[in-house]
């Protein structure tokens, strides 16, 4: 699956769709700042692969501070099964400018 941008994560969180958003960051991260979805540290991805709640043909949206840890975890998603999992490019930070930039 290709990834996905912040712009169409943006356009389609305002849009009210309902989306699976797996967070990897640390819960400290987590509870600092989120978008939502669920909160599974990359640490702990491989030894939760099969609790994560989703089915293997969900759209699993992966996001993290920057992009890098969500893109292991993508992979790793995508070595256990998952067929429709997507990194978010730039991670949360990509995100963030984007919406200063639009207000």
């Amino acid at each position: 699956m290709p990834s996905i941008n912040s712009l169409e994560l943006h356009n389609r969180m305002q849009s009210g769709e309902t989306l699976n958003l797996l967070d990897v960051r640390e819960e400290i991260e987590y509870h600092t700042y989120n978008i939502g979805g669920k909160n599974i540290p990359i640490s702990k991805v491989n030894e939760n692969i099969n609790q994560l709640g989703y089915n293997k043909t969900d759209e699993i949206i992966v996001i993290c501070k920057a992009g890098l840890r969500s893109e292991t975890a993508t992979d790793l998603l995508t070595r256990n099964g998952y067929l429709q999992v997507r990194n978010l490019t730039g991670g949360l930070m990509a995100l963030q400018k984007l919406k200063q930039q639009t207000h």
